[in-house]
């Protein structure tokens, strides 16, 4: 459907979940790689968190938006041969499109200015600690910053170099792109390793682009993710500086890749020009605290009409809907909240809170969460689906769970 010049909020709210992948049709049998390049070419990037409550953050937005999918597809693209993403610092911490790396030369380049204070310091102050950490990594990768300490030197010399001068300094080179991450150990952690041994080798091979050039590809990436979005929300697609992210718009405005649009609310919405408007969407799935539909906490209170923050940091007392809550998209809207916990010595997917949206109808939504929650529990290898124990949508989905099928699909 052709996209008018004065858009509606729901028109907005509809041509951006086309853009991120939810009208997309779900796989209909087994999930493969091409299922996960098609999600990865609406996205770019996967946003990466080491809390473990639920599921990890980064296998989140593929369930989303393909259904349950074998979880070892994402791993197999991360960390097998060939290597179709690669950690780097994207939005935040994430798994990018290892075509896209060349783009990011340019955050490597002015590490000393974007990277956080003890990386800097660390470079400036210690610079004999990096390189001995770059020779480690360069001789024994890949290897975790815990194996480097514990080999690392004892003399008066280094008497300073402890665990945490050691991650940080090999936080500077994985921020320089002098490492890359290899792999994650079950706990979590990197093992890091030589980009030259990760990374595909066409990719490394690939030109340096001028940093305005990458500016430009960025924010067209940022843009055909969204959508319909601001020019801040096509800066913060992958944390990109004020200036440069102008300028790029306006250059991509006047090649016609963009095109500014009215919505009601938004002081200026920029358009990509391959933007669709579905008539409809049919969706009906959780999402992630840290899906790229989401990031963005002003948008999507201006798309959805949702305020929602994430209440990890919160002590308990002060939080409003729980700890590691989660949106209910049911079609266009996001109908409902869940607070989830994957108690996995038990096999039970427990529900602490769960929440009606203003303006849901309770036993619709209700409905619709329970085989969604079912889903998610089947999905996570969970065997059983508690009832919710505080919320005012937990009457409703108490019933709704009673009357669907015990067992998980």
């Amino acid at each position: 459907m052709a996209v008018p010049e004065s858009l509606s909020v729901a028109q907005a709210r509809r041509i951006t979940l086309a853009a991120q992948g939810f009208t997309d049709p779900r796989p209909g049998g087994v999930t493969d790689l091409r299922h996960l390049r098609r999600v990865l070419r609406r996205l770019h990037l996967i946003q990466m968190d080491s809390v473990n409550v639920l599921q990890r953050a980064h296998y989140m937005p593929l369930y989303s938006r393909l259904g349950p999918y074998p979880a070892g597809l994402l791993e197999r693209a991360a960390y097998r041969r060939p290597r179709e993403l690669f950690e780097f610092w994207g939005h935040e911490a994430s798994l990018i499109r290892t075509d896209l790396q060349p783009l990011f030369r340019w955050r490597m380049a002015r590490a000393h200015e974007f990277a956080w204070g003890n990386m800097r310091r660390i470079a400036v102050e210690q610079p004999a600690l990096v390189a001995w950490v770059l020779d480690e990594v360069r001789e024994r990768g890949p290897i975790t910053a815990a194996e480097i300490e514990h080999d690392a030197p004892r003399t008066k010399e280094h008497w300073g170099w402890n665990w945490s001068v050691v991650k940080q300094a090999l936080e500077w080179l994985f921020y320089t792109g002098q490492v890359t991450a290899a792999e994650r150990t079950t706990s979590f952690a990197r093992r890091y390793d030589l980009p030259e041994r990760v990374l595909p080798a066409a990719v490394l091979a690939t030109p340096t682009p001028e940093p305005a050039e990458a500016f430009r590809a960025l924010v067209e990436l940022s843009a055909r993710a969204l959508g319909v979005a601001a020019e801040s929300e096509l800066r913060d697609y992958f944390r990109l500086p004020v200036q440069p992210c102008r300028q790029a718009v306006a250059e991509l405005a006047e090649a016609g890749v963009l095109r500014p649009v009215t919505v009601p609310g938004w002081k200026t919405a920029w358009l990509h020009h391959e933007a669709r408007l579905p008539r409809r969407v049919g969706v009906a799935t959780l999402v992630s605290p840290f899906d790229p539909l989401i990031w963005e906490r002003a948008r999507t209170e201006r798309l959805f009409g949702m305020t929602y923050r994430i209440e990890i940091y919160v002590p308990k007392p002060q939080r409003l809907y729980g700890y590691y809550v989660l949106p209910f998209l049911q079609g266009d809207r996001f109908t409902a909240r869940v607070d989830l916990k994957a108690e996995r010595r038990t096999g039970e997917l427990q529900v602490p809170a769960a929440w009606l949206e203003p303006g849901a109808d309770p036993v619709e939504t209700a409905s619709a969460l329970a085989v969604e929650l079912r889903r998610l529990a089947g999905w996570l290898g969970l065997t059983s689906v508690a009832v919710p124990e505080r919320g005012d949508l937990t009457a409703a989905l108490t019933s709704a769970l009673r009357e669907s099928p015990a067992g998980v699909p």
